[in-house]
């Protein structure tokens, strides 16, 4: 599922960085058997070096820590590159995921993060120093990760927007 948001060309391997990881959300689930209810958990983790890198991963099982430990397994398997600039992000941006629309700002330096639960957590994972960011739509964890590492992957600094136009970098802001 987030194979689908993450283009092949932005893919990072977790052995070039030291991550750190962070629980997004822990749901505790139930199945119904014959005998009652059986309980497992499931955890939402982003790790991130604080330099640019970061992904998302989802892990289920019958215990709290195996979930996170899978969660953070499958999250270094989804690492992606986002351009940073000056501590905070190139250019504004709207982006959906699912019925999650998410809103982000680049701001001045001092600002700190702007953003609320999931949100923040993939910013701060990202190394975003500052940055407003509002979630527009449905704030359900899943969505408002994918819609925000989805907004982070489509960001293009100038130096990307003139490799593509194969433009000098002085063309791009004189016209």
């Amino acid at each position: 599922m987030s194979r689908q948001i993450i283009k092949q060309e932005n893919r990072v391997k977790s052995s070039d960085t030291e991550l750190q990881e962070k629980v997004v959300k822990i749901k505790r689930v139930a199945k119904v058997v014959k005998g009652g209810r059986r309980f497992s958990f499931s955890a939402i983790v982003v790790v991130g070096d604080g330099n640019g890198t970061v992904g998302f991963g989802l892990g289920k099982a019958n215990e709290v820590t195996d979930a996170i430990s899978k969660g953070v397994d499958d999250a270094k398997k989804n690492l992606v590159k986002v351009p940073i600039r000056k501590g905070t992000i190139p250019h504004p941006t709207l982006t959906k995921y699912g019925a999650a629309k998410i809103l982000l700002k680049p701001a001045a330096p001092g600002t700190g993060v702007l953003a609320g639960g999931a949100m923040r957590a993939v910013l701060e994972s990202a190394g975003v120093k500052d940055v407003i960011g509002k979630v527009l739509g449905s704030s359900n964890p899943h969505n408002v990760v994918k819609a925000t590492i989805k907004a982070l992957v489509e960001m293009r600094d100038a130096n990307a927007v003139a490799r593509y136009r194969d433009v000098p970098l002085s063309k791009i802001f004189h016209g």
